[in-house]
């Protein structure tokens, strides 16, 4: 298997650099049977936001995939779920993932919260290495990124992924309409 590139990124895979991945996310690219496939990319962290790193490797906001966390109840019982969607759209909160999580209110987790419970840095949290007992929602959209940007758990790498396999990770539920 070879490491997808993308414009002037060039990309080790991804194992041969655990030093730029968090640790549960080099965990379960252990465990993954497709993570021969999965690149990474060191950057600097100080671009590691989406639209900076998009302008500063003169990379389209398509390529890129954001994972964000939401959260909400439902008698008494805490739902949450990590949500990707492709850079250049927005997770539909409001409406589809609170229906798919069946609670009353949905909101993003507070950072520190979603730093604390995933063991990533935030602006690197990714689909890869979620905690136990997530769901994993996945715009049915991202799959159709040749190759895409998402977090590696750190701010100073990326990973590369063709995004296919992002409705591939482990757990993952591909959705349609999850982001407007």
């Amino acid at each position: 298997m070879t490491t997808p590139s993308l414009g002037t990124l060039v990309t080790v895979p991804a194992l041969d650099r655990p030093d730029l991945l968090a640790e549960p996310v080099a965990a379960a690219l252990r465990a993954w049977s497709r993570a021969g496939e999965v690149g990474v990319v060191e950057i600097d962290p100080a671009i590691a936001d989406t639209a900076a790193m998009s302008e500063a490797y003169d990379l389209s906001l398509e390529t890129g995939a954001n994972c964000v966390v939401v959260g909400g109840r439902r008698d008494g019982e805490e739902r949450v779920a990590a949500c990707v969607v492709r850079a250049d759209t927005r997770a539909d909160v409001n409406n589809l993932v609170k229906r798919t999580l069946d609670v009353r209110k949905a909101s993003f987790l507070s950072m520190d919260r979603a730093v604390e419970d995933t063991g990533m840095e935030y602006g690197g949290i990714t689909p890869i290495g979620l905690p136990a007992g997530w769901r994993l929602l996945v715009d049915s959209r991202v799959l159709d990124i040749e190759v895409a940007v998402i977090g590696s758990g750190v701010r100073r790498s990326k990973l590369l992924v063709p995004g296919r396999l992002v409705g591939e990770i482990p757990g993952a539920e591909v959705t349609e309409g999850l982001a407007g």
